[in-house]
């Protein structure tokens, strides 16, 4: 019978290592990547994480936890470097690459025991990335993708776990089911109240009772408990900017409906962007008049997916672009140097308050549609 072979790769402490490799007077000292005053917690060394620190909390609440911390607001632009040059480096050895997020990989290496071995050649390839960036990394070879990825989580920090082809079930089942991707604190909780508390419990759950309880959702998780996972290792191709646009069926004067609807294209983009768990560094607006002459515009910005910075930045652009004596036949927006992130707002300058309220935002609109919720913005367009 054919047995997948499918290696989990996870940067450890991504930020924080990249910080360290710039200034390595800091190495041991609890560290914590994010906004000042305000903002929120991206990332933190695991000095730092011992004291209760971690990622999303308030920068606040984290340094009365650990008062001597040091705080770094971080450089999105140095993160994405170092993570295209693991990428490429991955690429170049790998049989089937996908990259998950900044600094999570994985690697398709079905069907090669037979040539060289997968827990040795994978050995091979983690000391190679350690050796050639000085990044610590820590993987997990098994059967597929989840069972893979929770054992990279035991394997941290810096660390490796071969998990052999039968032993699944054996593995998860002593862990808590909060190791599982996709079970959140909800889930967790409707499954405490009836004392399911580990995965070996959730395995040995009846299947029909989880679908009563979470819908189609009972089965995936029940399957992935089991240590059954068929989703395939897709292979990585690095997207370099997404863009929207819209022809209007009849020209528009009007600035204000125009600035309307340009909102409207920058909110929908900007949620498909964190949706596919991106960030973008360049802004453009492209108009078209009614006599087709076109003028494109762009404007590079920090790493951010935040939709306030967004439209405020399209918004000034059009403001430049716009002649108020000539109607507009075409809008569009592109968002350009896109980078794999998963966060979902500006990393180091936004609010907790500005995060809470985008998440919830986006929760609103995964619901109920992009028309359940508009946001305006402060357009920047001078007054008659």
């Amino acid at each position: 019978m054919f047995t997948r072979a499918v290696l989990h790769l996870d940067l450890d402490a991504f930020f924080v290592s990249v910080e360290l490799l710039r200034r390595p007077e800091l190495r041991g000292k609890p560290i914590i990547i994010g906004g000042q005053d305000r903002g929120v917690v991206a990332s933190c060394s695991y000095e730092a994480r011992k004291t209760g620190v971690h990622s999303a909390m308030p920068t606040k609440a984290a340094l009365r936890l650990c008062p001597e911390a040091v705080v770094i607001r971080g450089d999105m632009e140095a993160y994405s470097k170092h993570s295209r040059i693991v990428t490429q480096l991955l690429a170049e050895a790998s049989p089937v690459l996908q990259k998950s997020s900044i600094d999570e990989f994985y690697v398709d290496l079905s069907g090669m025991d037979q040539h060289f071995g997968c827990w040795k050649w994978s050995q091979e390839l983690r000391q190679r990335v350690m050796r050639e960036t000085g990044l610590p990394i820590s993987m997990a070879l098994a059967v597929n993708k989840t069972v893979s990825k929770i054992a990279t989580g035991e394997a941290k920090p810096n660390g490796e776990i071969l998990v052999p082809a039968g032993t699944e079930r054996a593995f998860l089942a002593p862990l808590p089911v909060s190791r599982m991707p996709f079970i959140g604190k909800e889930t967790q909780h409707k499954l405490a109240i009836r004392h399911i508390l580990t995965i070996g419990q959730l395995s040995e759950t009846p299947v029909d009772l989880l679908e009563r309880i979470f819908g189609v959702h009972g089965r995936h998780i029940w399957e992935r408990a089991n240590g059954l996972d068929n989703s395939p290792v897709e292979s990585y191709r690095e997207q370099k900017s997404m863009s929207t646009e819209r022809t209007f069926y009849e020209n528009i004067g009007d600035g204000q409906e125009l600035r309307d609807r340009l909102t409207a294209l920058v909110s929908q983009l900007a949620f498909d962007l964190r949706q596919d768990q991106k960030l973008t560094a360049c802004v453009a607006v492209k108009v078209r008049y009614g006599d087709f002459s076109t003028f494109t515009q762009q404007r590079a910005i920090p790493m951010t997916a935040n939709d306030s910075v967004l439209m405020r930045t399209a918004q000034e652009i059009f403001n430049k672009l716009h002649d108020a004596k000539r109607p507009i036949r075409l809008l569009g927006v592109r968002f350009g140097d896109l980078c794999i992130g998963n966060q979902q707002t500006n990393l180091f300058d936004d609010t907790v308050r500005e995060a809470q309220l985008l998440q919830r935002l986006d929760q609103i609109r995964e619901k109920y549609g992009m028309g359940a919720v508009v946001r305006g913005v402060n357009t920047g367009a001078k007054k008659k």
